[in-house]
């Protein structure tokens, strides 16, 4: 067992955006604190969100990791990579994979989530591949150099990193999709079909209404595939992207109480005393849909485990869940997503995927008002009296904005009917609206 002190000890779970703004948190307000990392990465800290970017070449490794041996030095921590096994919270200890113990006095569980994984035969062969960690990525790399031909199945933002990487390293991507368009429980018609013609201007070829059925040996290798509905094609490369599931199972054999993710309260609170969660692995209260939301999102991790550092050092703060909001690339083209935009559920996932929030489907009654202009488009989803949720594709002036009028729900009556008459200048009305508004609640634009 590891021994302990007088002095607090708090324990974090995982080594991702969460644990570390836990980390951060909790040394800015106790400098005396123990403060143990374990995680089962074996890279540590650096940047899921810039896995994307390492596999279009844009990024090298160096530039995913925002932390150096010195920056862990200053906060007095050192991760560990090592397997928790087990909970036990009536005696705060942890039971680890090498048979240790270790004793903590708070305890955040920040272990994020995994891919979900497909049902069909051939899932083991070497070539099929994911996206999920660094050690994905440069496997991905290392067979795209190898590899003359690919399929992508899934949807959300993911399967499209993993098709522009591999189009990136010159490997001809069939991508499948199970419906009959992109990530259509988010995007709408006109969205699916911007990123659908931007991936075909490169060389893509999409399968819709196509279902893997099999994935197909040739010597103890990827040699092809067969669809649902019997058809074959030959490759040597399967990336899988069907979503991810935030890993609960040391939550859920501990006795916590969890639904799609670990349950929290608004302190970030587990239903055990002194364990907290953080991040893609916490299913939190929305305030903006009344239901327990799961993210994916890097933005809500950090600040998730900034409320949760707080609260471990004994400064109660509630952590309110801000509108989902998120600046991603589809088909190389910027996207933003805020608030409440689609509805239902879609074929190609499992759940929820990276990058998404549950928040973005929770959608009441609404009116759709959109324009678009050359490759940009802007797509407002207009409630009685505000804005419920915005699209802003390709010019991104507008993005700040329309993330400020939908968080704090500013209301747009004065508006509204000229953003829904037939051709609105959206763009132009939005900007306008926008300055009058500034002008009349901030001060200093007075």
């Amino acid at each position: 067992m590891w021994g302990r002190c007088s002095i607090r000890r708090h324990v974090i779970i995982g080594s991702g955006a969460a644990g570390i703004s836990a980390v951060e948190t909790i040394r800015q307000y106790d400098s005396q604190a123990e403060i143990i990392i374990l995680s089962e990465e074996p890279h540590g800290y650096y940047s899921r969100p810039g896995l994307a970017y390492l596999l279009t070449k844009e990024l090298n490794e160096a530039q995913l990791f925002p932390f150096s041996n010195n920056d862990f030095k200053r906060l007095g921590v050192r991760p560990h990579q090592a397997r928790v096994t087990k909970i036990i919270p009536e005696q705060h200890l942890l039971e680890l994979g090498d048979s240790s113990c270790l004793g903590y006095d708070r305890l955040l569980i920040a272990t994020g989530a995994g891919a979900a994984r497909i049902n069909v035969p051939g899932t083991g062969l070497r070539g099929v591949v994911k996206l999920d960690s660094l050690d994905d990525a440069r496997r991905i790399l290392s067979l795209a150099g190898r590899r003359r031909e690919a399929v992508v199945v899934g949807g959300g933002i993911t399967a499209l990193e993993i098709v522009e990487g591999l189009v990136a390293n010159g490997v001809k991507v069939h991508y499948f999709l199970r419906g009959d368009r992109y990530w259509h429980n988010v995007l709408d018609e006109t969205e699916s079909r911007i990123v659908e013609c931007r991936l075909e201007e490169h060389g893509v070829k999409i399968h819709y209404n196509t279902e893997l059925g099999e994935i197909l040996e040739k010597k103890g290798r990827v040699g092809g595939v067969s669809t649902v509905d019997g058809r074959k094609m030959r490759c040597d490369l399967v990336a899988i992207a069907i979503g991810v599931r935030p890993r609960i199972k040391l939550a859920q054999d501990s006795g916590l109480q969890v639904d799609r993710g670990i349950l929290v309260d608004e302190f970030m609170r587990t239903s055990a005393a002194d364990i907290f969660a953080a991040g893609d692995v916490a299913q939190v209260y929305d305030p903006f849909s009344g239901k327990s939301i799961v993210d994916s999102l890097w933005g809500p991790a950090r600040e998730q485990g900034a409320a949760a550092g707080l609260n471990m050092v004994g400064i109660e703060k509630a952590y309110s869940k801000p509108v989902a909001f998120n600046v991603t690339r589809l088909a190389g083209l910027t996207t933003t997503i805020i608030g409440k935009v689609g509805h239902g559920e879609d074929p190609d996932l499992l759940g929820i995927a990276r990058g998404d929030s549950e928040t973005w489907r929770q959608l009441p009654d609404s009116i759709a008002a959109q324009q678009d202009f050359e490759v940009n488009r802007l797509r407002l989803m207009l409630g009685a009296e505000t804005i419920l949720g915005a699209i802003v594709m390709g010019d991104q002036t507008l993005s700040h904005p329309l993330q400020s009028l939908v968080a704090q729900q500013v209301n747009i009556s004065s508006i509204r009917a000229k953003l829904l008459a037939p051709g609105a200048p959206l763009a132009d009305l939005i900007a306008e609206f926008w300055t009058q508004w500034v002008r009349a609640h901030v001060p200093q634009y007075a």
